[in-house]
């Protein structure tokens, strides 16, 4: 599903490669960035956000309340984004770590959704099932609490992928 049947706004104006100006222009059905000068095509991908779902011995799931940006005060399945040379697993261990100061082992991958809800910021989320090896809940980064959650009484969240996530959870897919 293509949500851009037109270019989207332009947040890019300058080539990366020779300084030249970038425009859209039509490249294999899709509009492209592309410099006048050198005509290299400046692809604009998905960022990678990566998450972990992990439960207590009630069935609970932990959850995070952000503490900044336009989603402050609205909760989350711990998460944060993959670095440019990183590996998926350790980048999901790594964000988790920072979050909520737990370590984790990874059980399985459970999803993987487009994020469209930021329009400046297209991302692709990774959940993952995961179990805590070692560590006490400690909000940190981006949360300023952890909480652990029925699955049938959650705090208001900030994204509609973990909406989607977190039915999927309850249908017992």
């Amino acid at each position: 599903m293509t949500h851009h049947l037109q270019p989207p706004m332009q947040r890019y104006f300058y080539c990366p490669k020779c300084g030249g100006v970038l425009q859209y222009r039509a490249y294999n059905e899709r509009q492209r960035l592309t410099c006048r000068r050198c005509e290299y095509i400046f692809y604009e991908n998905p960022i990678v956000g990566v998450a972990a779902m992990v439960f207590n011995d009630q069935g609970e799931l932990l959850l995070g309340r952000r503490n900044c940006g336009p989603y402050k005060g609205l909760w989350c399945i711990p998460c944060g984004y993959l670095e440019y040379d990183e590996d998926v697993s350790a980048g999901v261990k790594r964000e988790f770590k920072e979050e909520t100061n737990l370590t984790i082992e990874i059980v399985r991958l459970f999803a993987v959704q487009s994020n469209f809800h930021d329009p400046a910021r297209h991302t692709v989320g990774i959940w993952f099932w995961a179990d805590v090896v070692a560590g006490t809940p400690e909000a940190g980064d981006d949360l300023d609490t952890v909480g652990y959650f029925a699955l049938d009484n959650l705090p208001p969240l900030a994204f509609p992928s973990d909406h989607t996530v977190i039915e999927t959870l309850r249908q017992g897919k």
